[in-house]
């Protein structure tokens, strides 16, 4: 993907006559792409990106429960989902529930599960 400067060069030496082989040599960019940026009536817009699904997302919707249903740490809470079946690292679980608490201004409790 080119960027708006790349994309304005081309555009520039087209302009100027060159043709796509020599616009190809000058910037390094394959003579399709420099075709198809030669053609086109508009700067590259960035694709978007699927998001990754990552370990932690079939679980967000319960620690999300257990983190507004009272002020268990982050350990228990990484304990109850690993049980049922989590395989990350507790890094991740502690990051997630550190944005929700903070999202829902909840204070952490540093005491033991019971």
């Amino acid at each position: 993907m080119l960027d708006v400067k790349d994309w304005l060069r081309i555009k520039d030496l087209h302009t100027h006559g060159w043709n796509l082989s020599q616009i190809s040599e000058k910037t390094g960019f394959d003579r399709k792409t420099v075709q198809k940026y030669v053609k086109s009536t508009s700067e590259p817009e960035p694709k978007k990106r699927r998001k990754k699904e990552t370990k932690l997302d079939i679980y967000r919707g319960h620690i999300d429960k257990r983190v507004r249903e009272g002020d268990l740490p982050a350990s228990c809470i990484f304990s109850e989902i690993q049980e049922m079946g989590f395989t990350g690292k507790y890094t991740i679980v502690r990051e997630y529930i550190r944005t929700v608490r903070l999202s829902q201004e909840i204070p952490a409790n540093q005491f033991r599960c019971d």
